[in-house]
């Protein structure tokens, strides 16, 4: 898995996501409450096309970038509450869609960890690693696959404001 201990505070993976949100089942009105961070990375984000992925299994079971990045972050600071502060959410919304992730598949995808001088923690299991590996391959794949497409929406665009002539 890569290090993305110098990702912004917002969804995203390493170059397909810029932080896209969607609504529709119950854990995406969680994930829409997440901060998107400030409007210069905001800005930045805009400046390059990205493409979203989200599997939808029915039943309100879903993943997407969101949960994707909260696990990514739960393997890197070992912590429920840290990885849900650098989403900018609180631990609430973080635990949610953790009970949502491990109530939606076979085998639990992170677990508990106890003891230790800092009072425990959280682990992403073999089954969560798997699925970050797996969504994250299917999203550069698509993207890979989309690219030719997504060159010829990109040059139907009008130009970005600051680059309109008066």
């Amino acid at each position: 898995m890569p290090n993305c201990a110098d990702t912004p505070r917002a969804i995203r993976s390493i170059d397909t996501i810029d932080g896209g949100i969607w609504r529709c089942a119950k854990s995406h009105r969680i994930i829409a409450a997440m901060g998107r961070g400030t409007a210069k990375r905001a800005v930045k984000a805009a400046k390059k096309t990205s493409l979203h992925l989200r599997l939808d299994f029915g039943d309100e079971r879903s993943i997407g970038p969101g949960k994707i990045r909260l696990l990514e972050l739960i393997n890197e600071t070992g912590s429920i509450s840290a990885a849900g502060r650098a989403l900018a959410m609180s631990y609430r919304q973080a635990w949610l869609l953790v009970d949502e992730l491990n109530r939606m598949f076979r085998e639990p995808v992170v677990v508990a960890q106890t003891g230790g001088g800092g009072g425990g923690g959280a682990a992403v299991t073999g089954t969560g690693n798997d699925i970050v590996r797996l969504y994250r391959e299917m999203e550069r794949r698509a993207y890979g696959a989309s690219t030719p497409e997504i060159r010829s929406l990109a040059r139907l665009l009008t130009p970005p404001a600051s680059s309109k002539i008066h």
